[in-house]
Parts: structure tokens; C-alpha cells; sequence
């Protein structure tokens, strides 16, 4: 990482409104030496289901959400990783490039469920709508073994994020939005795609990346994933090359502006509404 990002990075925070390091995300074929992960279980794929050879009732039991691993993370300011081994669930490994296609069951689980067997999360209206937008995602799969999260100020000199993810109440979150139209003058440059918590932290930004596309995700509106969110959090992530604009440039933009010092003191009234100032 570069040192100069990590010099500019504390003032940045606190002219945004943020408390709280950003993430960096990338792929590895090197574990971390610390930091939280699933426990290690068999990868339930396409294929193996059709041998008849998934214990479903264990790989539910044993599910893990991925956003848990990452809250600790955060909590404990150290890493989360993933792999094909030790992926949580069938969605996380999906989302982070471990496992494609999905199973015929977790596309049922995610949409209507099983009569007699199974019910759904109702998150589509059917398991074909859902097979479209799998479809749609057009998955790459994960480019080294590891997936990993840790906060920015952990990384070596040698390390750079892929992407750089925040977690962000509205105020705050309004400074990044408009702040990532000032540094790409794009008035569509963020957007909230369909997804899984886990996969706004890395498929979709992913995704729009690989299309030559330069975009920031908002994420955090999977209500299965909101119990590893603050009340009233979202993600907001974005490529590493975004970020780096914005840590050099935030200062020319409106956040030097007196109608930001008016967001400030929302935020700052926020924090005390949560106690966290």
C-alpha cells in the first residue's frame, strides 16, 4: 500500500464523517496469519447434487454468513478470508467466485423454496427469474485461493486492495456518492444492483469492472445479511483506482464547502443518537 494513501487516508475520514477504516478486498493464494474464517466443509456443487451426493441437512447446519466473518473483522480490526474449502455458505461461495453454477437447491432456497421439503427466502419469484439473473451476474471465478478483507491500514507495502469497500450511515454515505461523480464526472457512477450482502463487496463491483466499467456499489439490502450491519448502515464499495481519486482529490470538491460542514453536524448528532461519539 502506499504510504502516501495511508498518510492522507486519516484526515480524509474525518472530513467525511467516517470513524471507521475502510476495508481493501483482494484475491491471494496466501493465508492470512490471523484473522476470521468459515470452518472447512465440501464445496456442495451442480455436480455432486445431481450424484445425489450432498448431505443437505449438514450444509445448512453448518451454514455460516460471510458478512459474520466480516463484522468480526471489523469489530476485531483484523482479516476475513474465504476459499473454495471454507466458504460459510453455498450464496458466499458463489458470490465470491468459489462455486458456479449454484446447486438446483440453493436456487430454490433463495427464491420459492421446495413444497414439502424446503421453504424459500422469497427473494425471487421463481427459481427460473433467479437462474436469469445468475445468468446476468456472468460470474468470473475467483482468481486466486483466497479471498481476503482487512482494514486498509493493515496492509504491507506490497499489498493493494482490488476494492475498497466503506460502512456508511446516509450522511456520510451522501459525501461518497457525490464525491465519486466529482472524481469519474459520471452521473451514474453508483449503483445498488441485486445481490447478496457478500456480493456487493465484490462480484458486482467485479462485474462492472471487467465490462471496462468504472462504478461503486451500494449494498447492505439483503435482509438476510442486516444483523451484521449497524442499524441504518450500508456498504458502499468501489475499485482501488476510485478510491485513490478521491483520497487525492476530496480535497478541491464540495467537501471544503460550508453546506458540507451542515452534513457534518447531522453526522456528528448521529453518532451521539448512537453513542458512538
Amino acid at each position: 500500500m502506499n504510504k502516501n494513501i495511508l498518510e492522507l487516508l486519516p484526515k480524509f475520514l474525518d472530513t467525511s464523517g467516517l470513524d471507521e477504516q475502510p476495508i481493501g478486498t483482494f484475491f491471494t493464494d496466501k493465508k492470512p496469519n490471523n484473522g476470521f474464517s468459515p470452518k472447512p466443509m465440501e464445496l456442495p456443487t451442480l455436480e455432486k447434487e445431481i450424484n445425489n451426493e450432498i448431505d443437505w441437512q449438514t450444509v445448512f447446519s453448518n451454514f455460516s454468513c460471510v458478512m459474520g466473518k466480516i463484522w468480526l473483522a471489523r469489530k476485531k480490526k483484523t482479516a476475513a478470508y474465504f476459499s473454495a474449502q471454507q466458504f460459510g455458505c453455498a450464496g458466499g461461495a458463489f458470490w465470491f467466485g468459489f462455486l458456479d453454477p449454484l446447486p438446483e437447491t440453493i436456487i430454490h432456497y433463495v427464491s420459492t423454496g421446495i413444497p414439502n421439503r424446503m421453504k424459500g427466502e422469497f427473494y425471487c419469484d421463481s427459481p427460473d427469474n433467479f437462474k436469469k439473473i445468475l445468468d446476468y451476474i456472468d460470474l468470473k471465478p475467483a482468481s486466486n485461493k483466497f479471498c481476503v478483507f482487512k482494514p486498509l491500514n493493515s496492509f504491507a507495502k506490497n499489498e493493494n486492495p482490488q476494492l475498497v469497500t466503506f460502512f456508511v450511515r446516509p450522511e456520510a454515505l451522501s459525501g461518497l456518492h457525490r464525491l465519486a461523480t466529482f472524481v469519474t464526472n459520471d452521473p451514474e457512477v453508483v449503483v445498488t444492483p441485486w445481490s447478496a450482502a457478500c456480493g456487493s463487496l465484490v462480484v458486482w463491483p467485479l462485474h462492472y469492472l471487467a465490462k471496462g466499467l468504472n462504478k461503486a456499489v451500494i449494498g447492505g439490502c439483503d435482509p438476510s445479511a442486516r444483523k451484521f450491519f449497524k442499524t441504518d448502515e450500508l456498504s458502499f464499495t468501489m475499485p482501488f483506482g476510485m478510491f485513490m481519486e478521491m483520497i487525492n482529490r476530496y480535497d478541491e470538491s464540495f467537501l471544503k464547502t460550508n453546506t458540507w460542514a451542515n452534513v457534518q453536524k447531522k453526522i456528528t448528532r448521529s453518532k451521539k443518537a448512537w453513542k458512538e461519539a
